[in-house]
Parts: C-alpha cells; sequence; structure tokens
C-alpha cells in the first residue's frame, strides 16, 4: 500500500485531480482560458509555417510574422462586426421564421401525408421561437463575447512575442523548491499540447474545409441565408459527428420547403461526399489513428461533456478525451502499420 500512493502514477492522478480543481474554481474565467489556448495554439501553427514558407525566399523574423498575422486578424474580426453583423442578426431571425414556418402538405407524396401528423404534434415553431429568442438574447451580450475574444487576442499576442523568454523563466522552476511539481506539471503540458492540441486545429480545419465546400453546394442549388448557414454549418463542425447529423435537420427542412423531396436527397448526397472527403483525407492528413474512436464512444463523449462543461464541452470533449487517452497509453489498433504516440518517459523529457 505504500509503494501505492509513492507511486508515480498515483502522484500524477493526484495532480491531475488538483488541476480540475483550480479549473472548477476557476470556472469564470474558463470561456478566456480556452479561448486564449485555442487561439494562441493555432496562431503559434500558423506563424510557424508562414516563417517557414517565407524563408524559404527571403530572411523573416518570426515576430515580424506573427504581428501582422494578428493584425490581420483584428481586421478581419473588426470589418466582420462592422459590416455582416448587422445581416447575420438579419439573417439568423429569417432562418429561424423560414424553419419555423415549415410545413408539410400531405397532398404532395405518400411520405408526406405519413409525416405530415408527426410534423403537427412537434410543434417546431414553438421550440425555435425559443432559439430566436436565446439567439437575439447572445447578440445582445455581443459587447461581452468580444472583449473577452479581445483579451484572449492581446494574452495570446503577449505569449507568442515572448515564447522563448517563457518557456526560459518558466524552466527554472525545475531546480527549485518545487522541482518535483514542475516535472510532473510539463509532462502534462507536453501531452496536453500533443494530443489536446492537435485535435482542436483538425477539427478547425476539418470544419472550415467542409463550411465552405457546403456554403459552395448550398449555393449552387439556390438556397437562401447562405452566411447564417455557413455560420451555423462551422459551428456544428466543431462537434465531431453529431454536428453533421443535427445540421441534417434545418438543411433537410430547407431543401423540402424550396426544392422538395429531390433536394433533401441532394442535401444527403453532398453530406455523404463531405463525410467522405473528411473521413477519407482530412482526418488521415489532419489526425492519428489514436483519434478514430469508434461513434460509440464520440456520442457517449460529447453527451457527458455537454452535461458537465456545457456547449464548450462539444467541442472540446473529444480532444479531453484525446488526453486522457494519451496519459493512459491507449493507442488504436485498427491499423497495425500506424505507429502509436509513445508517452514521452521522465528520462527522455530531461
Amino acid at each position: 500500500m505504500n509503494n501505492f500512493f509513492r507511486s508515480n502514477g498515483f502522484k500524477r492522478f493526484i495532480i491531475l485531480v488538483g488541476i480540475a480543481l483550480a479549473l472548477y474554481l476557476m470556472r469564470s474565467m474558463i470561456n478566456l482560458i480556452l479561448l486564449t489556448f485555442i487561439i494562441t495554439y493555432l496562431m503559434n501553427q500558423l506563424t510557424t509555417k508562414t516563417t517557414k514558407s517565407i524563408r524559404k525566399y527571403t530572411p523573416m523574423n518570426e515576430k515580424a510574422v506573427t504581428v501582422t498575422l494578428y493584425l490581420l486578424l483584428v481586421a478581419g474580426i473588426v470589418a466582420v462586426i462592422y459590416k455582416y453583423l448587422p445581416i447575420v442578426t438579419q439573417q439568423i431571425t429569417q432562418l429561424f421564421d423560414l424553419i419555423a414556418s415549415f410545413n408539410l402538405d400531405p397532398d404532395d407524396n405518400e411520405i408526406a401525408r405519413y409525416l405530415a401528423p408527426t410534423f403537427e404534434k412537434i410543434e417546431l415553431g414553438k421550440y425555435l421561437e425559443q432559439g430566436v429568442d436565446l439567439t437575439l438574447k447572445n447578440i445582445t451580450n455581443i459587447g461581452k463575447i468580444i472583449m473577452q475574444i479581445l483579451i484572449s487576442l492581446i494574452l495570446s499576442l503577449f505569449i507568442l512575442l515572448e515564447k522563448n523568454r517563457i518557456i526560459e523563466f518558466t524552466a527554472k522552476f525545475k531546480d527549485s523548491k518545487i522541482g518535483p511539481l514542475y516535472d510532473e506539471l510539463h509532462y502534462f503540458s507536453r501531452i496536453f499540447i500533443r494530443s489536446f492540441g492537435k485535435v482542436i486545429e483538425a477539427q478547425f480545419i476539418i470544419a472550415a474545409v467542409n463550411c465552405v465546400l457546403s456554403v459552395i453546394a448550398l449555393s449552387i442549388m439556390g438556397f437562401p441565408h447562405l452566411i447564417a448557414l455557413g455560420i451555423m454549418l462551422f459551428i456544428l463542425g466543431l462537434v465531431p459527428v453529431a454536428g453533421v447529423i443535427i445540421s441534417l435537420i434545418p438543411l433537410s427542412i430547407i431543401a423540402y420547403s424550396i426544392g422538395g423531396l429531390m433536394y433533401i436527397v441532394y442535401i444527403l448526397v453532398i453530406v455523404m461526399v463531405l463525410h467522405a472527403i473528411e473521413a477519407y483525407f482530412l482526418n488521415p492528413k489532419l489526425m492519428s489513428a489514436k483519434t478514430d474512436l469508434p461513434i460509440f464512444y464520440t456520442f457517449m463523449v460529447i453527451l457527458f461533456s455537454e452535461h458537465f462543461l456545457g456547449v464548450w464541452g462539444l467541442i472540446i470533449g473529444i480532444p479531453l478525451f484525446m488526453f486522457m487517452l494519451d496519459i493512459l497509453g491507449v493507442t488504436s489498433s485498427e491499423d497495425p502499420t500506424k505507429k502509436s504516440v509513445k508517452v514521452p518517459t521522465e528520462k527522455q523529457m530531461e
């Protein structure tokens, strides 16, 4: 028993519990913490790749690239808010109204005759009215959201500009009185950045690609309110598997309203094609075999993470689960040709 309590596994478990407790106590700041980490990680990846590409042709300081990218990002955000926020607000409201006014005509065909009584019982308009109220309420709090994003951008910019100094200063704790604690936190941080960060990066890229391809296809089909639909598809695209299924509901309703059953078939074909692109091209390129979870596990993780973490749980639930799998050394055995990512030992970390 004494050996168990002195083991590295038990110490790391206690430290993980302590980290979880600290995050729970700071739950009022969780939006700022998560936004800062995600922006910092994504911008660091973008800065590193951009700098390497530019240096093939001309010498370039990485800090100059960082500042330039942040200025472009801020300029883009300001332009979108100034020019498109009123349009987005109007389109979201109109989109909800379009879905709420959806009504199946029993005289259309046999399928409509069968489904019409069911849709009447669902009272779709009642639920969407609540959705409109919630959306408008969040839009009225846009100032608070923008402030959190602005603070996160500033913090992440300072982190990237001084990341070498931050690393050097933090390394001094290794020889301090809390050296053993530093070693464990360093261990967890490396795994966290490698697993959680990589999955988050892949989710954002996949969501962006799916959003662009979907909007192009919907525009060809003559769908209205493309900006609002694009935002909806991008946000839902951040939710693995479940996001695609959820997005099918409003898309199918709109498709039926503007083109009948044939347009629903078109939507299903588009979704299947996009899912094939994601499964056979994007996922193998962006994620390791380790992230290839069974659908049952994916849904269970999403359900539990949404219950405990709210909306954030839908986005970070899978990355957190990947982080835990990485710590436990759980690897995928579906593709024996792919090497699993090994957790570094204490000697390798030193």
